[in-house]
């Protein structure tokens, strides 16, 4: 199992600075992951860094609170794919879904989706803050809308990925949509167990240690 082809290498810190995001893809170039995800302004210098490579570039678009309006996310997500990227990590707007303004939820990924054409979207759930019940009607939003991964959180929130909310996520989505586990995967034992659930896509800024540690256990992932 080739774990560095699951992993979206990520760095969302604020604090972050051009040197950071070179680094960041030095080391997707390196270890060759499949892609960097990165804040909108770094897009355009994520994308230089790395021609040349088959390392894609994932932005993240309303992040991390999903509360901007869908015009702003509409635009956000529409600059980042004219300056390079491929990929769009969006937060859903979670307010409205614990409101059960399920319409809203559904138009706003429909209308990002159809903003950004073949390119891929990710839909951020942040579970950490749903019941199941609101996961499972996330995932169901999400795939009406034509989303291509349902995420499990931005990284950001009080807790990250977790087995339960993965599994439940896969039984509603089916074969109709991608998974994207992120947020807390920071040991081989827990990386290769989402993979094994399912999951096609990692997100954590612990690729590198990932890798190897992997590597140091003669690749027996």
């Amino acid at each position: 199992m080739n774990i560095n082809k699951y992993i979206d290498h990520t760095l969302l810190k604020a604090i972050a600075t051009k040197k950071d995001i070179v680094q960041l893809c030095d080391e997707a170039k390196e270890h060759q992951f499949y892609a960097v995800c990165v804040n909108g302004c770094y897009v355009e210098l994520a994308k230089k860094q790395l021609e040349q490579s088959t390392v894609k570039v994932a932005a993240v678009i309303g992040f991390p609170l999903g509360a901007m309006t869908t015009d702003a996310k509409v635009f956000e997500a529409k600059n980042c794919i004219e300056n390079g990227a491929s990929e769009i990590d969006m937060v859903i707007n979670i307010g409205k879904l614990i409101d059960n303004d399920f319409d809203y939820v559904e138009n706003e990924i429909k209308e990002i989706k159809q903003a950004i054409g073949k390119n891929i979207l990710k839909v951020i759930f942040e579970n950490c803050y749903l019941t199941k019940k609101q996961i499972q009607k996330a995932c169901e939003l999400a795939v009406n809308a034509g989303a291509d991964f349902v995420k499990t959180s931005t990284g950001f929130g009080i807790s990250g990925a977790n087995f339960e909310d993965v599994l439940l996520m896969k039984e509603r989505v089916k074969d109709n949509a991608q998974i994207k586990a992120a947020g807390g995967i920071k040991d081989v034992a827990t990386a290769i167990k989402y993979i094994k659930m399912g999951v096609t896509r990692l997100g954590t800024s612990s690729g590198v240690s990932l890798v190897k540690t992997g590597i140091s256990k003669n690749n027996q992932y």
